[in-house]
């Protein structure tokens, strides 16, 4: 009863704040007013089912909350992650997902081709960047700066000394990865919100030294006319060079599917998962907490810079614009929705970043809306992800993050 009272002065005072907007609407051409009170009604419902389905939500997460901590039961999976976790199901699933990956460029047109290329391109920064968020728990806001130095890299030995792709491909990464671990040593000490602050700054500053460089790297007005991929020295055109490229990167994406999932079941990545659970025990235990902050960086920013020579090589013009804060908030929410530390979640959390957006294009209007109100629910109503790894804990006292799965 509580509640419906509640959701009543909800929508009442919904109704109140959007009155002026919803139901007068002044013609200026008759000069006259008009009153658009099913308007009013419209809202007034709408607000009110949607206030009486989130307080019963809320309602039945506090009591499974409750009944899970009161019984010290694991939460269930979602049907997605058990079932991916059998091998009957697992295998024949993702031999489907790789036949259908492989033929999807000969089936859709150039722009659904670019589209799936910035996807496969996100789950690479995304799975990057959960080696170092996700895997050993450091706040990391700077990953477009390392995406941006990669495909600088690209752009500037191709420019300058006319290095072709395959060969600036590795060095990309390479200069990536050296400056993931300039910028760790400074920062060893710091954890949580005082790293998370550093690695802005870090990424503000490259963006900065990009557009004000100007005699090296073209400030604001960056570099064109980028070799793409050569094949054997044929002339490819365009539609054939983006259906290149896509090959390219999806052979990308799935070594580096197998290279994290590898890299998390090794030495180094059980260093890190304890890093991550309690660094003054994983010290304890002795780990050297130098060696492997430096390897988590080291290795999530090497795979942001082959991402970004790709990129280059994509677009053939790059400049600072595209490796702002937000691209790097992007690439975090992805790791963040899908799950930290799940390299499915990963893939789940770039299709739900990257494709719905463009998909929900017949819905211009109201897609950012949908899409804002779909982030607010997983927060609010799954704040471990989509995907929660297994065996990933969480403190029993905080009541949004409750025990998950031992086994």
């Amino acid at each position: 009863m509580q509640g419906l009272k509640q959701s009543i002065i909800t929508s009442l005072w919904f109704m109140f704040l959007t009155f002026p907007i919803m139901v007068v609407r002044v013609n200026t051409i008759e000069n006259t007013i008009e009153w658009r009170w099913m308007n009013l009604a419209y809202v007034g419902v709408g607000i009110f089912i949607l206030s009486y389905v989130w307080r019963w939500a809320l309602a039945r997460k506090e009591a499974k909350q409750y009944e899970t901590v009161s019984t010290d039961k694991p939460k269930k999976q979602l049907w997605i992650s058990r079932a991916m976790e059998e091998p009957a199901v697992a295998r024949p699933a993702l031999a489907v997902a790789f036949a259908v990956s492989a033929i999807l460029p000969l089936l859709v047109s150039t722009y659904q081709t670019n589209i799936f290329i910035s996807f496969l391109l996100y789950i690479i920064l995304g799975l990057g960047l959960n080696i170092i968020v996700g895997v050993a728990g450091l706040l990391f806001l700077g990953h477009a700066a390392f995406y941006a130095i990669g495909a600088y890299s690209y752009a500037l030995l191709n420019h300058y000394f006319g290095i072709g792709f395959w060969v600036a491909l590795p060095l990309g990464g390479l200069f990536a990865c050296l400056g993931g671990i300039l910028l760790a040593f400074p920062v060893l000490r710091l954890r949580g919100d005082y790293l998370a602050i550093v690695t802005l700054g870090f990424g503000e500053i490259i963006r900065l030294v990009l557009e004000n460089w100007s005699t090296l790297t073209g400030g604001p007005s960056g570099i064109s006319n980028i070799d793409r991929p050569g094949l054997f020295g044929m002339d490819l055109s365009v539609a054939d060079a983006n259906i290149y490229i896509y090959y390219i990167v999806l052979g990308l994406a799935i070594v580096t599917i197998i290279s994290v999932q590898r890299l998390k079941n090794s030495r180094i990545g059980r260093a890190l998962q304890a890093l991550r659970e309690d660094e003054i025990a994983c010290q304890a235990m002795g780990i050297d907490r130098v060696t492997v902050k430096l390897m988590a960086f080291g290795l999530g920013t090497a795979w942001a810079g082959l991402a970004g020579v790709i990129f280059a090589a994509k677009t053939t013009f790059i400049n600072p614009a595209s490796f702002t804060f937000m691209e790097s908030a992007i690439i975090l929410s992805i790791v963040v929705l899908g799950g930290m530390g799940s390299n499915l979640g990963v893939i789940l959390g770039s299709a739900f970043l990257v494709l719905m957006p463009e998909y929900l294009r017949a819905f211009s209007e109201y897609r950012m809306i949908i899409f804002a109100s779909a982030m607010v629910l997983m927060m609010v109503f799954r704040p471990q992800g989509l995907i929660a790894p297994k065996g990933r804990k969480y403190h029993i006292d905080d009541p949004d993050l409750v025990k998950e799965g031992d086994a």
